[in-house]
């Protein structure tokens, strides 16, 4: 497929699995939900003590708030991504409940004026997710960018619920795996993890 093909797919693609994502019932989602906060838990003790990027769930994203109180609650540090610039890494800041927080791009919540702070691990959003551990996104490439900006590079878990599991995205030079995916199904090691 040439480069243009795919970002044509890619695009059909995402709207496709929006689409999905944001139809699921209220019951289906609390239930997933509730499922991937107990795999986060139960599958990856040694997120505890650290500092833990997660984000402000967008468009029916999984909502992984519940699964860092658990782990602030072992002395985590929480932090929430903010855009500084078009095509640049993201940024993080400490995050708590109960923070003030302000509008950031798409309206969506950021701290404001707290610690800016760079995470040992990351849990990731995608839009589409392939077995290799490759993220669909948004299309901004702000993750890829925050991935290769940051050494050591954090651990990295995409969740995401089954409906958008695809056979591959396609990946180019600039897309990054991830190390796991969880779904409401059970937590996935990447083909890239695997091997180490």
């Amino acid at each position: 497929m040439q480069p243009d093909d795919i970002k044509a797919w890619k695009a059909n693609q995402r709207k496709e699995l929006l689409a999905k994502r944001q139809a699921v019932s209220d019951v289906d989602r609390q239930a997933w939900n509730s499922a991937i906060t107990g795999h986060l838990i139960e599958g990856f003790p040694q997120l505890a003590g650290l500092c833990i990027g997660i984000y402000w769930p967008y468009q029916g994203e999984f909502d992984a708030r519940h699964a860092v109180h658990h782990f602030r609650d072992l002395g985590s540090t929480a932090a929430l991504p903010e855009v500084v610039r078009k095509a640049e890494p993201l940024q993080f800041r400490a995050w708590w409940p109960g923070v003030a927080m302000g509008r950031g791009v798409y309206d969506i919540p950021v701290p404001e004026g707290t610690d800016i702070v760079v995470p040992q691990a990351l849990i990731m959003p995608p839009v589409g997710f392939d077995a290799a551990g490759y993220r669909l996104g948004y299309g901004g490439g702000f993750y890829d960018r925050t991935l290769a900006s940051i050494t050591p590079r954090p651990l990295t878990i995409g969740v995401a619920y089954e409906l958008s599991r695809l056979p591959t995205i396609h990946p180019q030079d600039f897309d990054l795996p991830m190390d796991y995916v969880v779904t409401e199904r059970g937590i996935f090691p990447t083909h890239v993890q695997s091997a180490t």
